[in-house]
């Protein structure tokens, strides 16, 4: 065999040899890729729940009910206590389901205000409130000042309605009725059934709530 011959033999071996741990060395590095992509969406999943319950939690801290008497304030915490996960799936069956339930309604709210919309549940609140008032003087007290927070060109809290209900509102709150926010209230309840909703059914934050705790054999033996 010539030296040349030999030359062209080895080369070929030792490039060989560097295509192998090239390859092993690229499998290698795609699996650590792969793992700290998990790992980084781990993270990003527990940062996103982790804010959710940090937003609900402060958000039940500064709710509206606030501004009510202390010894009522104390009956009402205790509606808050975290639903179990059979209550949480509840709410997926019915939005009205989701509304009636005091800690679903305060979650629900959180997601809108995460979303910057929150003033689509606000003003079906200051609508539901405004329905259960007696008084004529307080009726149209409220009426304007729904009307101001959230019906006319560039209020604070504008809701998205047309131009035409505006129109009928603005007419209707010189002689207040209990009716006068009725389409607009038809047409907010609308757009969150069909648009919020869904979304907030999706949402990491109502996923976990739905979620059964696995039972501990320390549980069990006690």
């Amino acid at each position: 065999e010539r030296p040349e011959q030999r030359g062209v033999v080895m080369e070929s071996a030792a490039v060989l040899v560097l295509q192998r741990g090239t390859g092993r060395m690229e499998r290698g590095g795609g699996r650590r890729r792969s793992e700290v992509e998990q790992a980084e969406k781990g993270r990003m999943k527990r940062t996103i729940i982790k804010d959710w319950k940090t937003r609900l939690s402060y958000f039940l801290q500064n709710s509206s009910n606030a501004t009510k008497m202390k010894s009522k304030q104390v009956g009402k915490h205790r509606t808050y206590f975290r639903p179990s996960p059979e209550e949480a799936q509840l709410w997926s069956e019915a939005f009205d389901e989701l509304l009636a339930n005091k800690y679903g309604l305060a979650a629900f709210r959180a997601f809108l205000k995460s979303e910057f919309c929150e003033e689509n549940i606000e003003f079906w609140l200051a609508c539901e409130d405004f329905k259960k008032t007696k008084s004529p003087q307080k009726l149209t007290s409220k009426a304007k000042k729904i009307y101001n927070d959230f019906i006319e060109k560039e209020a604070p809290k504008e809701i998205n309605i047309d131009f035409q209900t505006k129109n009928m509102i603005a007419q209707n709150i010189q002689e207040a009725t209990h009716t006068c926010f009725s389409a607009a209230q038809k047409r907010v309840y609308s757009l969150m059934e069909n648009n919020s909703y869904p979304r907030f059914l999706e949402s990491e934050f109502y996923q976990e709530l739905c979620k059964k705790t696995p039972i501990t054999r320390a549980a069990q033996g006690t």
